[in-house]
């Protein structure tokens, strides 16, 4: 900073020293009020733009120049010059000066000097300012590249690694009880905490830490969160970094990042490094052989991680910590034993899971007596550890906008409800027509899957539009596992109910089975070409769990195979349409009342449909208490 002390200085020299400026005034005042009483000492005409005016000292104590003599910081009169006029040019000026001085009773000559000033202070800042400005940029530009601490912003940094570092100073504050629902990964990640602190009791029997550990789980289970649980229990540094942050359109700046990372990784030994959402840099090699050029950035900077974590070099007391949802696009020499030698699968929680996240979520929830941990759990089976905190988050969101004291049960059911199928439209404008329409297609799905077995019982139906669906059916599904031809065929007759019960009442279809025949077409092309259940195409499937022909230009099969598929599809549904729509034709007068009841009440739940349809009585009725998952059929 001692160089905005220095220029603050010669500022304050400058206000200090500067002289009282002088007074301006016009030619007419200068001729009527001083230069006729001979007040005049001399005339200055600077830089043949302005002329000074100085005072003879004799009139120091007239009353009309007072002001003009005011003392200089209090010790002696203003020496001048006292005014100053403009001059439009140097002959006019002596020209009227002349004309006046005749005009004088005592005619006096006044001396009048022509002269040529600069300002020295202002020039000398001219030429300092800049200097001083580009030596201060200069300074900071080479101390960023210096330091190479996080964000690289620095044009000299492009290839300093942007991880931030966690340690004593600067720590995460979730730990392992901030964590439910993990139970098997949180042991896994618990024993290399462990060994970081208790290095004696593993090496004691000849043990090594593992190297890397790979979280791989869907969307939301968690693995961020268990990342910085170990980042908040670890009492060594930890570093954390996205794989989308070593790619620059720079060539070389991510492999020149990962060596970096490595080398403050090492300089703070025993450490963590934490690289999030990995497959952004660790994507299969032979992924790129039909697109990728001679060169290509992640590649080499694939091949640099690959080295790091397990090549001809050391890296004792580095384990790195990764996460991705792909897991089946990572490169196999990445996730080989030496480099991650533990995989960790994560997934979408049970239903005591789900209690113990509900637990988590809900204690800074302030919550009536209504409210059931168990009932909540039962409520969203499928649900992801985000999904149960964003229900908690919209259930307080809920109660608020109602003025409520308290969250209720009911808060919750609402805010699940919205949370799946999205907002209530009840402004939205529905003709008669369309909405007689729409009850007879919910009615459809309710009646085929109250009558079929192995079809999940339905729980409410509405036809109250929400999101982009106009009507919806909420299910009670148990969470199986395995799935029979069979369990599927009355899956998709259910599916398929909307569109046969309209063509039954009204002897035509309309648009709003899309999503019905969208489900219905997926999961056929499955039953068909992947789970072996075909008699024609046979016990074999096409599916391919790794991945490696997502960017292939050749199908698995022949040409003669993919139209025996889509035939033995097209049969399939058509066939399992047919009897839907028998099955709906024999029941059309239970059809009709369901459809007037969701007419008339826009939503009906399970009590009303067995005063209709009668208890619905399956072979193996399983305990599905508290189960309830909404899953959709909208129109």
């Amino acid at each position: 900073m001692w160089w905005l002390l220095v220029l603050g200085g010669l500022i304050l020299i400058q206000m200090l020293f500067k002289s009282e400026p002088a007074r301006e005034i016009s030619w007419q005042e200068f001729e009527k009020n001083i230069l006729v009483k001979n007040a005049v000492e001399k005339i200055v005409v600077v830089n043949q733009e302005y002329a000074e005016i100085f005072l003879k000292k004799e009139f120091r104590n007239d009353s009309a120049f007072k002001d003009v003599f005011k003392p200089i910081l209090g010790r002696e009169p203003n020496p001048g010059p006292h005014y100053v006029i403009q001059i439009g040019s140097v002959e006019t000026f002596d020209r009227n000066l002349e004309a006046a001085e005749k005009k004088l009773p005592n005619r006096e000559n006044i001396s009048v000097l022509y002269v040529k000033k600069s300002n020295w202070y202002w020039n000398i800042l001219e030429w300092v300012l800049p200097l001083i400005l580009m030596f201060a940029l200069w300074q900071y530009l080479f101390r960023k590249a210096g330091t190479g601490g996080p964000g690289g912003s620095s044009p000299f940094s492009f290839g300093k690694s942007t991880a931030t570092l966690l340690d004593k100073e600067n720590k995460s504050t979730f730990t392992f009880d901030d964590v439910a629902g993990l139970d098997e990964a949180e042991m896994e990640v618990r024993e290399i905490v462990d060994f970081l602190k208790n290095p004696q009791d593993f090496t004691r029997l000849g043990a090594k830490i593992p190297k890397g550990v790979i979280l791989v789980g869907p969307p939301g289970t968690g693995k961020t969160l268990l990342a910085k649980a170990v980042a908040g229990e670890a009492q060594v540094p930890f570093f954390i970094i996205s794989g989308s942050e070593f790619v620059e359109m720079f060539v070389g700046v991510g492999a020149s990042r990962v060596r970096d990372l490595f080398k403050r990784a090492k300089e703070k030994a025993p450490c963590i490094v934490f690289i999030d959402e990995i497959d952004a840099i660790g994507r299969s090699r032979s992924r790129n052989a039909y697109f990728s050029g001679s060169n290509d950035e992640r590649e080499s900077t694939l091949n640099q991680l690959l080295t790091e974590m397990d090549g001809f070099g050391t890296n004792t007391g580095v384990i790195v910590l990764a996460a991705t949802n792909r897991a089946d696009m990572l490169d196999p020499a990445l996730l080989r034993p030496g480099r991650f030698d533990r995989h960790i699968y994560l997934e979408l929680p049970n239903i005591k899971e789900r209690e113990a996240i509900f637990k988590v979520h809900l204690r800074p929830l302030i919550l009536d007596e209504t409210i059931d941990v168990t009932f909540l759990a039962g409520q969203t089976p499928g649900f992801s550890g985000a999904d149960i905190a964003n229900i908690c988050n919209e259930a307080a969101l809920i109660a608020a906008r109602r003025k409520k004291d308290k969250i209720a049960r009911q808060d919750f059911l609402d805010a699940i409800d919205r949370i799946v199928a999205g907002l209530e439209k009840k402004s939205k404008i529905i003709s008669p027509e369309e909405k007689k329409v729409i009850a007879y297609h919910e009615a459809g799905h309710a009646v085929v899957s109250w009558l079929l077995k192995t079809v999940d019982p339905l729980v409410k139906v509405s036809i109250i539009p929400r999101g982009k669906s106009l009507g919806a059916a909420w299910y009670l599904p148990e969470e199986k596992q395995l799935r029979t031809l069979n369990v599927f065929k009355e899956h998709f007759c259910a599916t398929l109910g909307g569109r046969a019960a309209e063509e039954v009442i009204f002897s035509e279809v309309s648009s709003g089975a899309l999503d019905d025949l969208e489900k219905v077409t997926k999961e056929a092309y499955m039953v068909v070409a992947y789970y072996g259940f075909n008699e024609k195409i046979g016990p074999v499937s096409f599916y391919d769990s790794s991945g490696q022909r997502d960017t292939g230009f050749q199908k698995p099969y022949s040409e003669e195979t993919g139209k025996l598929i889509d035939e033995e599809v097209r049969k399939m549904v058509t066939d399992l349409y047919g009897q839907t729509k028998q099955l709906l034709i024999r029941n059309k007068e239970s059809l009709t009342r369901v459809a007037e009841l969701l007419l008339q009440k826009e939503v009906i739940f399970k009590e009303d449909l067995e005063k209709i349809l009668g208890s619905r009585m399956l072979e193996q009725e399983p305990d599905r208490k508290n189960e309830i998952k909404p899953a959709l059929i909208p129109v």
